[in-house]
């Protein structure tokens, strides 16, 4: 049968659930020989063992599996080439399903810069952290609108062209002493300024790292979920200066290191 590109290919294992039924049952006696329980198969295929019993039979006068007593079947040479052939089946159809179908329907959404038109070419940006989207798509990454949108909407984009260039964002982390270590005291106000203003965003994490943006007179941009928002930010392209309390410092670095990236530390803590 024809599967619309993917090949002249055997899918009636998809399309029935004989033959389904068939395959699990194969694979769970493979799995599990020569000592198979009937009731296992049951459980494994969602069928009841009356049902695996008249299979297993099926299967055996076709020469597929050999009975050797009673809960004791093997699967044939001939039921392992069966078996083979149609999980080559699945594997080119699940290929052409991933590359020829998933790939061309794949989308993403954008923010628009101008007002677009569906099926209009656009180029690609990352502004601020967020990907957007430009009419006229003369630039190093483009993609297509699938939506109209008038400026300031989302609009989605699919088949791109080009690979996205922008470097990670710097990340410098400055490490407040914990109350009973001076807390938001021991941190000198121009450091906290001098090193907000190279960067885009302020994030806290931990009492005594907001009381120390605070002192400074910076509202942070970021609160909770430092330690995923940081990396999240950086990898966006967006600088951030990280103020975390010492008893969380170890988290954060490591999470930054997980997603390969590099930071600075400032460390006020005596």
């Amino acid at each position: 049968m024809s599967t619309n590109g993917a090949g002249e290919r055997d899918l009636r294992v998809l399309k029935s659930k004989r033959d389904a039924s068939r395959y699990q049952i194969l694979v769970a006696i493979a799995d599990r020989q020569p000592a198979v329980s009937q009731q296992e198969i049951a459980d494994t295929v969602g069928i009841t063992a009356q049902a695996v019993s008249e299979y297993v039979q099926e299967l055996t006068d076709e020469g597929y599996v050999e009975t050797q007593g009673r809960g004791r079947y093997t699967v044939t040479k001939e039921g392992v080439d069966w078996l083979i052939s149609r999980t080559d089946d699945l594997r080119d159809f699940a290929r052409f399903v991933a590359e020829e179908i998933i790939g061309h329907v794949e989308t993403e959404t954008a923010i628009a810069t101008d007002d677009i038109a569906a099926n209009e070419s656009v180029t690609l940006s990352m502004i601020d952290g967020t990907l957007c989207a430009t009419p006229n798509g003369s630039g190093s990454v483009t993609a297509i609108a699938i939506t109209d949108a008038n400026e300031g909407q989302d609009v989605g984009v699919t088949d791109f062209e080009g690979l996205h260039e922008y470097e990670i964002g710097a990340v410098t982390i400055l490490v407040v002493p914990e109350i009973r270590n001076g807390g938001s005291r021991s941190v000198e106000r121009e450091t906290t300024t001098t090193l907000a203003s190279d960067h885009d965003y302020v994030a806290v994490a931990g009492t005594e790292a907001l009381a120390t943006a605070q002192s400074a007179g910076i509202t942070p941009d970021l609160r909770f979920g430092t330690a995923s928002a940081v990396p999240e930010a950086s990898a966006r392209g967006i600088s951030v200066l990280l103020l975390v309390t010492e008893n969380r410092l170890s988290n954060h670095t490591e999470r930054l290191r997980e997603n390969g990236i590099g930071y600075e530390l400032v460390d006020e803590r005596g």
